[in-house]
């Protein structure tokens, strides 16, 4: 499976959020998937990565020509994407993904997993994805997510197809089932969901 990783360029404020990309790039390799990130070797991309290397796992790496040029660039991927745009790099990171997953990160992070939610949301696949909600990181936005729902924004059904596992074991367990649970797709005009 190839699992599309979002996160951010830079570590943050907490150890465990290194930890987490670590873990989660050494789960990649140990389950024999593929990691398909941003291509960048800074901050939690850069942890990712590496335990997906030294673990053995394909990596492929989406990165812009300017990103390269700044010489943020990953050294020994299977493969290295190079896009002109981010726009490019986000239709491509979701065209390689199988299955997609949010680290903790910044404004960027927010945007591409925020993208998933659209196309979970429009039956566009993926039919789920998982945001890595490390020592709480994500329950802000599922707060947020939540207030939509009630104010009638958003659907439940699309909400519980948007997973917020609190560790990388309790993410290798969603993933293992992620084929086998009853996806309830929301009714409703396609118009209407999209907004």
């Amino acid at each position: 499976m190839n699992i599309t990783v979002y996160c951010g360029s830079n570590f943050g404020d907490n150890p465990h959020f290194e930890e987490a990309a670590h873990d989660l790039g050494a789960w990649i390799a140990r389950a024999g998937h593929t990691l398909v990130y941003g291509g960048s070797s800074v901050g939690l991309m850069g942890a990712v990565s590496r335990a997906a290397i030294e673990g053995g796992a394909p990596v492929i790496g989406v990165e812009p020509e300017f990103f390269i040029e700044a010489g943020v660039a990953q050294h020994d991927l299977t493969e290295l994407i190079v896009v002109e745009t981010m726009g490019e790099r986000k239709s491509k990171m979701i065209e390689l993904g199988d299955a997609f997953v949010a680290l903790p990160g910044g404004v960027g992070t927010l945007e591409e997993i925020s993208e998933i939610f659209t196309r979970v949301r429009l039956d566009m696949g993926p039919h789920e994805c998982f945001l890595l909600n490390i020592d709480g990181f994500y329950d802000p936005l599922r707060l947020f997510l939540q207030s939509m729902v009630e104010r009638r924004f958003f659907d439940q059904c699309d909400l519980d197809r948007c997973h917020f596992p609190r560790s990388v074991e309790e993410l290798e367990r969603l993933l293992a089932t992620a084929g086998t649970r009853r996806i309830v797709r929301c009714d409703g005009p396609l118009l209407q969901k999209a907004g």
